[in-house]
Order: C-alpha cells, then structure tokens, then sequence
C-alpha cells in the first residue's frame, strides 16, 4: 500500500498525535508499505498563529523507516489574535445552515500550506490518514483530494470535547465542514466510548466509527532511575509530578494552585512539571511568590529520558485536562506503578476508572484537585494498589502492537487485507 499520514505536528516534537502516527508509520514501514507522513515545520503549536516561535527541520528526513516531509506554514498577516478571532468567527457562522462550503474555504485562510495539494498528487496514493480536526488548514485540501480521486479517507479527529454538558470547547472541532468531512470519511478512528459516542450523535455513520485508543511500548518507557532525579534536583519525600503542555487547559496553573493549598496547609511535597510552557503559564508562574517557586521544579523541553527519571522518582501524576482525548501520560505513569489524577472531561472518564487506578476532579477545581492529590499522599497502600491495578490494564490494553492491531484491521476493512 502506498499510504501518506497528515500529522500537523510530527516527530520529534512530543505530542500524542505524533507518538500515534510514528507507531502506526513505523509497523506499517516495517511490513513493507511505502509510507508517507507529510508535517509542517512547526515544532511549537503557537508557530500556526504567531512568528519567532521553533520551527522543526530538516524538510525532509527518514525516520524508523517512514518519509517525513515537512512542509512551510503560511499565516496571513495580521497579529497573533487574527487565528482565534477567525476561529470564534467560523464557530459562529456555523449556526448558519448550509455554511460548510464556506468554512471549509476559511479553514484555510491561516494558517494554510501551499504545498500540500502538489506533494499529494506526487504519486499514487491508496489512502489518506489525517488527524486533529481542529487544524482543520492541513486537512481540507487532504480530503478534497481524496474524494477528487477516489483515495480512501481516514480521519482520527482527537476532539476536545470539554466538560460535560459544556459546548464551550467541543465547538471548535464539531463546527459543520469538520463533522461533514468526518461523515464522509470512510472511517473514523477515535480514542474512546465517549468520542465514538459524540460523534456518532452528531451524525457520523456508527458502521464508520472504530475505537482504537493509544498505546506504550512498555520496553521504551522503562528505565528510569527515581534516584538520580532526586539526587539532580535536590528531592526529599513526596513528589507530585504533571507532564503535558504547561498551560490553563492541561489544567497545569489548577495543579500548581492546588499544591499552594497542600504547602500552606503543611505539606512538604515537591511539584514537577515538565512540558512547553505556553506564554499564559509562564507570566502565571512568574508572579508566583518565591517561597512556592521555591518547592517547584520546572523542567521545560526535558528529554525522554528526564521523563523516564521523572516517573521512576514520583509519587502520582496529575493531569487534570480538559484538552485531551486520551492522555497517553497516564498509561506511562502506571507503567511506572503510579495512581493518577485526571479531570471529568474529554475522553478521560474512559481511562481512569475513579477509585481504580485513580481519581478524576472536576476540571478547574483546585480544591477538589488539592483533596485528591493530599488524600493518596496520606495513603500510600491505597495510591500504590491504583498504580499496581494502572499497570495491568496498560499491559492487557494498551499497549502499541494492540492499538496498531485495531488500526491495520480497519485499513484492511476499507482497502482489503
């Protein structure tokens, strides 16, 4: 088969859409398909809206047998603000009835890769895999190609679908071009029960819906070492570590509120974040007072292996998110034998079963958030029964070679074994 993947953010930028299409290229590469992932040349996700944020090279490279072609992001001009104003703009016009045609041709407005339509008309193409529904710029011209042509069409949205009974969030990727584009598609991949739910409630054909999830490669994520973290960052005790794009709907500013109210309250714990900061967390951090600065380690951009360290020398994680569709950190911490603490929203209450292997908060509820992470710091039989019972359900579900099983069996359901 020749396949080409449309992954908006790609290796080795971190993200969980390209940890899923790196392993589902690579075991497609490695049975002997010719695969394609065609990226931009953003590395920082604020580089589709703002200039002088990290672009990713080289244009093109080979990675775990898969072509990577990275292709120039164009914005129009304008200031940063022109990206959300156009977003809430299109959300409103889709109130319109009939307004798909329209929003598919502002969808592409900014950002917008000119090259796309010529490197997908380079050869021949069995099947289309796009992704991230709401960079919707780099999959419009993918599936006006693909329907021109008769290439089969595959999508796996990620949608952000919020806190419960809250469109706030879920608008921006069930806006009408995107669900037509998902109804049309010949099938669509999603992360869980709850997405597969939503969409099919919003009118995508249920016979075209597949839950797959997201894996670890156990082997990979092994290897840690807890004490030379400790040693390299001067920790004593408990730790509390987040992991994820430092930022107010990762829930990240909630984290760090809710260990201000553990310190004033006693604690001694030390909190860990690593990931990007966007530029919101950062002046929230800056204006923090110093002797909370002081029990926070912030590690911005740390390689895998600082992760893996990380994880090794913790005692939970929290990721109290509202923007992710699955949360692959959650299955790396059990891996690590890890209770963890999510929010009710997105596609998490799928995950972590509460009371489980962890516990879910409301989104945004440094209280609540402070209630759960102070009652497994004083627990530690309970917090480390969650983390045993984490660490078998990664390893009876979810690991790579499952989730790529479930991804190949509906490639084949379309193209033919």
């Amino acid at each position: 088969m020749n396949i080409v993947h449309i992954v908006q953010l790609y290796h080795p930028v971190a993200t969980g859409s390209a940890r899923y299409f790196i392993e589902i290229s690579a075991r497609l590469a490695a049975e002997g398909h010719r695969v394609t992932v065609v990226a931009t040349d953003a590395y920082d996700l604020e580089h589709f809206w703002m200039a002088g944020k990290r672009r990713a090279e080289p244009p093109e490279e080979l990675h775990r047998g898969v072509r990577i072609v990275r292709l120039p992001v164009r914005r129009a001009p304008g200031p940063p603000i022109l990206y959300p104003v156009l977003r809430r703009l299109m959300v409103e016009l889709g109130r319109v009835p009939g307004s798909a045609p329209l929003l598919r041709r502002m969808a592409t407005i900014t950002p917008r890769l000119p090259g796309l339509p010529a490197q997908l008309a380079g050869g021949p193409v069995d099947l289309i895999h796009t992704t991230n529904i709401t960079l919707d710029f780099a999959i419009v011209p993918a599936w006006r190609m693909a329907r021109q042509r008769g290439i089969a069409f595959f999508c796996t949205p990620l949608m952000h679908l919020g806190e419960p009974g809250d469109q706030s969030l879920a608008r921006y990727y069930s806006m009408p071009h995107q669900i037509d584009m998902l109804r049309t598609s010949d099938r669509v991949l999603t992360m869980t029960d709850i997405e597969r739910g939503y969409l099919a409630g919003r009118g995508v054909p249920a016979e075209r819906l597949r839950r797959v999830g997201v894996g670890v490669s156990p082997d990979e994520v092994a290897g840690g070492d807890g004490q030379r973290f400790r040693a390299e960052h001067g920790i004593v005790g408990q730790m509390v570590l987040a992991i994820g794009a430092m930022a107010r709907d990762k829930g990240t500013p909630h984290v760090v509120e809710a260990m201000q109210r553990l310190w004033d309250a006693g604690s001694d714990a030390t909190l860990v974040l690593i990931g990007a900061p966007l530029e919101h967390f950062t002046a929230f951090y800056q204006q923090l007072p110093p002797q909370h600065k002081a029990k926070i380690v912030l590690l911005p951009y740390a390689p895998e292996q600082t992760k893996r360290d990380a994880l090794a020398a913790a005692t939970l994680l929290a990721l109290p998110s509202r923007t992710d569709s699955f949360g692959i950190v959650f299955l790396e911490a059990w891996l690590y034998g890890l209770p963890v603490i999510g929010a009710r929203a997105g596609g998490i209450p799928d995950v972590v079963a509460e009371g489980q292997d962890g516990l879910l908060v409301p989104f945004a509820a440094p209280d609540e958030l402070a209630s759960a992470i102070g009652a497994l710091l004083a627990d530690p039989a309970r917090a480390s029964a969650m983390g045993a019972a984490g660490r078998a359900k990664v390893l009876r579900e979810y690991t790579w070679d499952s989730v790529y099983a479930r991804v190949r069996a509906a490639y084949d359901e379309v193209l033919g074994s």
